[in-house]
């Protein structure tokens, strides 16, 4: 497992923000019953680098709190019997299956945190988990998508006894 973590922010976490990120990531990659080895890279930024990034690739110029491109199309979310047919997806030095990338807004993990109520630890995992299933291929496009999403995020939230208070 190999995650990558570039900060563009100065983070001023009251909790190790790697050790989280990686704790996440893991718990979402053995949740999901991912087969392979994986590789996932993390930003971290604030609102104007994550515009720039939302801008550039998805043509919506105003920041967000989280995104998340993932590497991997799937015939269903959760899918992954057909990932050894395309050599592409894995790295060549290293065998891992390359999921994707994260980019984290941190201001606006802080703002949300204290909006929702809850820790900034509460609010950066569960965009971490959220991710990892768009990861997977996951979205909440519709409502029962957004539940089914909703449901996952909960349980691996759990597993990691990160809760809303």
């Amino acid at each position: 497992m190999t995650i990558y973590i570039e900060s563009e922010y100065d983070v001023k976490f009251d909790f190790d923000y790697e050790k989280i990120a990686k704790d996440v990531v893991n718990t979402a990659i053995d949740y999901m019953e991912f087969p392979f080895e994986a590789e996932v890279s993390i930003t971290l930024t604030d609102d104007e680098g994550i515009q720039t990034i939302n801008k550039e690739f998805r043509e919506i110029d105003s920041p967000t709190d989280v995104l998340s491109f993932p590497m991997i199309e799937y015939k269903e979310p959760g899918d992954f019997s057909s990932i050894e047919e395309n050599d592409d997806l894995f790295n060549p030095e290293t065998g891992e299956v390359i999921l994707g990338d994260i980019v984290l807004n941190i201001p606006r993990i802080y703002k949300q945190a204290e909006e929702y109520g809850h820790s900034n630890l509460r609010e950066y995992a569960f965009l971490i988990a959220h991710s990892m299933l768009h990861l997977f291929g996951f979205d909440h496009m519709t409502d029962t998508d957004a539940s089914i999403m909703e449901e996952k995020q909960r349980e691996i939230l759990e597993i990691l006894n990160i809760s809303r208070n």
